[in-house]
Formats: C-alpha cells, structure tokens, sequence
C-alpha cells in the first residue's frame, strides 16, 4: 500500500481538541494501515492505576503533562504506529519535537457546534468540569488551534463517519500530500494544507 510506503518507518500522531475523533478515527485508521493503535491518555491511566480525572484532581495539570510528555516518548520508540493524543500534547514543544522526529502528524479539525455536542455531559475531561463547557472549548480553540496548525496536515472531521476521514488520511498519504523527510522541519513551517 503506497501509504505505508509514505510513511516508511514513521508512526502516525493524530492532534486535536476533545471530541474532535482521535481514539475512533486512529483505531480504524491503524486497522486499515496493519499498524498497531494507542492512546497516550489510556496508556497514562493504565501506568497510574488512575483516570486522567483523578491525576489532574491529586496532582495537578503540570503533572499530568510531564507524564504525556514521557509517554508519548515511549511509545514513539517503539515503532511504526497510529497515536492518539490528549488535546494538549501538541501544545508542548519538547512533544512536538518528538512527534515531528518520529511521525506525521495529522490535526483532525472540528467546529466548535461539533466538539460541544461530542463531549458536554461525559466523563474524564477534567478542562470542561469548570464554567461553562462552551466557553471553556472555545477558549481552547483560540489558544490550540494556532499551534495545531503546525501538524503536517488537518483534516476536517465535523459530521462525517470516521471511515470517511480515514479515507482521507490514507489518501493523502498514498498521493504524498505532505510535508519533508524527518529532520527538515523549519519550526516556521506552514501545515501542508486542509483536507476536506
């Protein structure tokens, strides 16, 4: 498959906010691909024996992120796969550095009408337990979205069934829709573009 050939000894790191569909759309897009599939927030818990919930309520936001950091360290190590973040992975440099040296990342990109419908009233999201849900995701656009449009590529992911965004993922990767050999990333780099 000319997408594997693409990706040659890279993982595939999918970015974004809550709700925007990356545990769904990277355990279907790994199926697809023949690569292994992981979370870094069900890898964190499983590590802790707690909930993303209970880490944040015992110790903190700063935290949790140093240990996203370590294991999304981890895992990339470990050879060619799909990963789905936390939404605020990306927003850390030293990840991104490490994202970038062994991945393509894809910002999967949704509107806000979107991510309210697909996370207000469940559970483990800890950044919407305070004020009003909307607001709080809408603060998060306008604070992450910049930073996300640093991935290699975004793929819009509002209404449609996950099938339909794998499908893009994959064709962008099989007609090469993308961005440098590992190493050549100018941090002022533009994202190779918008798929939709």
């Amino acid at each position: 498959m000319q997408a594997l050939c693409t990706l040659g000894h890279r993982s595939i790191v999918l970015v974004g906010l809550m709700g925007a569909g990356k545990t769904t759309v990277g355990r279907l897009l790994a199926r697809c691909l023949g690569l292994a599939f992981n979370d870094v927030d069900h890898e964190i818990q499983r590590a802790a024996g707690l909930t993303v919930e209970e880490i944040f309520a015992r110790f903190g936001e700063a935290s949790f992120r140093a240990s996203e950091r370590r294991m999304v360290v981890s895992l990339l190590e470990t050879g060619p796969m799909v990963l789905a973040t936390g939404g605020g992975a990306f927003m850390d440099e030293e990840t991104r550095a490490t994202i970038r040296a062994h991945a393509l990342s894809v910002w999967l990109k949704a509107d806000l009408d979107v991510l309210v419908e697909r996370t207000v009233g469940r559970s483990g999201r800890p950044l919407l337990n305070e004020g009003d849900p909307k607001e709080t995701l809408a603060a998060l656009i306008a604070v992450r979205y910049p930073v996300y449009q640093l991935a290699d590529f975004a793929v819009v992911t509002n209404h449609e069934p996950a099938q339909v965004t794998v499908c893009r993922i994959i064709d962008a990767l099989s007609h090469q829709h993308l961005p440098r050999s590992p190493g050549s990333h100018d941090p002022s780099d533009k994202p190779s573009g918008e798929l939709e």
